[in-house]
């Protein structure tokens, strides 16, 4: 069986003792060097050619991240797994853009970090569960938002009533098809005339159009 060959690069002496013993049990995992400092990474990477490179991102003479670009470069083939403290999706995004295939926490369990260094061995991108977790919670919330400023931040009930309103239909014949009474149909059209800064029918079927909320007439 082929073994993983790994290079841990970190300016903490102990964590890097820690980080040998912990892959070195693994049988499919070999550890073929060590780097303190970014430029030593960047050497140590180009002369043991290994699969992965554990790289944290704050260390002295040259950042991870700068590191890990110049790794990128000079040897595409090897693989970089961030290791590191900072959760925030600044560092994570810079550290892709520099061409890491992973990003771990400090925090993260034995067992991720193991499976993290496999997986990129393999070509794979590989999160900490929390960063996955939180990168998708972001983008949720900015589809959301961008949804809502695409359609003027209305309801879901103010869509409904926009779109028959648009079609041409009363408010005592949209009442009935919403269950609503006409009283709480028309505060709706009040209220969209109002969010949409429309001043008439015409306006709201315009806009209505323009929303994908009526076809386009051929």
């Amino acid at each position: 069986m082929e073994r993983i060959k790994v290079l841990v690069a970190d300016d903490h002496t102990i964590l890097r003792e820690g980080l040998r013993l912990l892959l070195e049990a693994q049988p499919d995992i070999e550890i073929v060097g060590e780097a303190c400092d970014g430029r030593e990474a960047i050497e140590e990477t180009c002369k043991r050619r290994p699969n992965v490179v554990l790289m944290d991102l704050g260390m002295p003479e040259i950042s991870g991240l700068e590191a890990t670009s110049q790794i990128k470069q000079a040897c595409p083939e090897v693989q970089v797994l961030i290791l590191t403290m900072h959760e925030g999706d600044q560092y994570f995004f810079q550290a892709l853009q520099a061409g890491a295939s992973g990003y771990m926490l400090k925090g993260a369990s034995s067992a991720d970090l193991i499976a993290a260094v496999r997986a990129t061995s393999r070509g794979e991108v590989y999160l900490h569960p929390s960063v996955a977790k939180h990168l998708l919670s972001d983008y949720l919330q900015r589809s959301r938002a961008e949804e809502d400023s695409s359609s003027g931040g209305l309801s879901p009930r103010e869509r409904e009533v926009l779109k028959l309103v648009a079609e041409g239909h009363t408010n005592a014949e949209i009442a009935k098809q919403l269950f609503l009474s006409p009283s709480t149909v028309q505060t709706h059209r009040a209220n969209l005339m109002q969010k949409l800064n429309l001043e008439n029918r015409a306006d709201l079927v315009q806009y209505a159009r323009r929303h994908g909320l009526l076809e386009t007439e051929s």
